[in-house]
């Protein structure tokens, strides 16, 4: 999750400001030497492979900050958070694919960094390749699972990841539900929020939200790093160069990174990019094959599913879309709603004497995704403005469809039961086109930055 920040270090080089200013910062950032004596790499391919690892570092946090966003208990010294970020060849795209800290993973031959140990390969969690052979065992790990080359290797923290947000002056984030954990502190009302460093943190370590545990936390990741893209591009920032240079010292402070990653290599791939934007970016999780599979001596991991993961990677290796490209749709962007139209039906009424006004709206919401009766009545009375009728133990579904209804009334009505109904009125011109806010997103399920990121205010 912290392995976010390292990506705005790409993000926010797209300035393009010069040595001027990040003269001097490249000393700041701590070097390991992550590609070490190693042997039998993947062969490398167009675009540019960078492996963020998430560390834990909470004792680098004041006791305060700790007691606050809920940080208790000792360092792991492992990766809890794991993504390949590919940038295309042509510097238009960036594919995120995260990978579960519980993958199932098989470590080639090495010496443990703590006993000097020589192991022979053996299977682990993936997240616990770090604790044994550090930087290099993990990307060796990660390579012989995806046969990708990595190029490059950042390693952040929970420091870094708080500053940087606070430095942006908070990102933005949207949610139509309400969520609460009690283990990281987070409690978000529905709607839109600024979150500062600690209430980000919070909101992407979050794992008791719901029952999808480290893969609804990897979607939530995702969100916030579209978001965090969002801001960094179009707030104007990066063209001040004070804040840019405030900015960049933030996540350099408490970064590690690989020999060859420094300030020409962050200068040269920003210039390239002075165009990002979140619909340049893509995001995935590796599909799962198996859930809980079971591992003597490891424990329960996840299985990934062969053929689906290899296409994602296949993608990677070849410098493609995670995602075939599509027709852009037009017009207005979809409005997020509470509940998923699939699961709304409606049963449609003409308020007016105009014929035919009750199959146009019935026709129009189907088409939206609505699960329609397919057969509009007349209503009883005829109405000036359009009402959604609802059972108020449905509420949420009747304020999904009252958006899809532009100035629609909403009339609960005890008793009515799970079928909501509208009676069309004489103000009805169009039905708006909506999403779920939050749709099940199953493993392998790509989205781009700008399908997840808030709707402009």
């Amino acid at each position: 999750m912290r392995a976010v920040t390292a990506l705005s270090v790409v993000v926010l080089a797209s300035a393009g400001i010069g040595h001027a200013v990040l003269s001097g910062l490249d000393a700041d950032i701590a070097r390991v030497d992550a590609f070490k004596d190693m042997k039998n790499r993947p062969r490398g391919g167009n675009g540019m492979n960078v492996l963020l690892v998430g560390t834990d570092g909470r004792d680098r946090i004041g006791a305060e900050e700790r007691r606050k966003y809920r940080l208790g208990g000792a360092p792991c010294h492992c990766t809890d958070t794991i993504m390949i970020v590919h940038i295309s060849e042509d510097r238009e795209r960036a594919s995120v694919v995260s990978l579960p800290r519980d993958s199932y993973a098989v470590t080639p031959d090495h010496t443990d960094r703590t006993t000097g140990e020589h192991h022979r390969a053996h299977p682990v969690k993936l997240n616990a390749a770090y604790a044994e052979g550090g930087p290099q065992l993990t990307i060796s790990t990660v390579e012989n699972m995806t046969h990708v080359k990595i190029d490059h290797y950042l390693e952040v923290d929970f420091t870094s990841f708080m500053k940087t947000v606070d430095v942006l002056g908070g990102v933005r984030i949207c949610t139509v539900q309400p969520l609460k954990d009690r283990y990281t502190g987070l409690d978000l009302p529905a709607g839109t929020h600024e979150l500062t460093g600690g209430q980000a943190l919070q909101y992407v370590r979050a794992r008791h939200l719901d029952g999808a545990s480290d893969l609804s936390r990897m979607k939530r990741q995702q969100r916030f790093l579209a978001a965090l893209i969002d801001r960094a591009t179009s707030s104007g920032l990066l063209l001040n160069p004070l804040k840019f240079r405030d900015v960049t010292r933030a996540v350099l402070g408490s970064v590690r990174a690989d020999k060859g990653f420094g300030t020409d290599e962050l200068l040269a791939l920003g210039r390239a990019m002075r165009s990002f934007s979140p619909s340049s970016s893509e995001f995935t999780t590796v599909p799962i094959g198996q859930m809980g599979y079971a591992v003597e001596g490891v424990g329960s991991t996840l299985k990934w599913d062969p053929a689906r993961s290899e296409r994602i990677f296949g993608a990677l290796r070849e410098d493609r879309p995670l995602a075939p490209p599509g027709r852009r749709p037009e017009g207005p962007a979809p409005v997020p709603v509470p509940v998923d139209p699939k699961r709304i039906r409606v049963q449609v009424e003409n308020g007016t004497h105009t014929a035919g006004l009750g199959r146009r709206v019935d026709d129009a919401l189907a088409a939206t995704g609505f699960l329609t009766t397919r057969a509009p009545v007349n209503a009883d009375t005829t109405v000036a403005r359009t009402v959604v009728a609802f059972d108020p133990r449905w509420d949420n579904s009747a304020k999904s469809l009252a958006a899809a209804l532009p100035g629609s009334r909403l009339r609960p009505v005890k008793g009515q039961g799970a079928t909501l109904k509208v009676i069309a009125g004489a103000d009805f011109e169009q039905v708006a086109k909506v999403r779920a806010a939050d749709p099940p997103q199953d493993s392998g399920t790509v989205v781009r930055g700008d399908e997840v990121v808030c709707g402009k205010p």
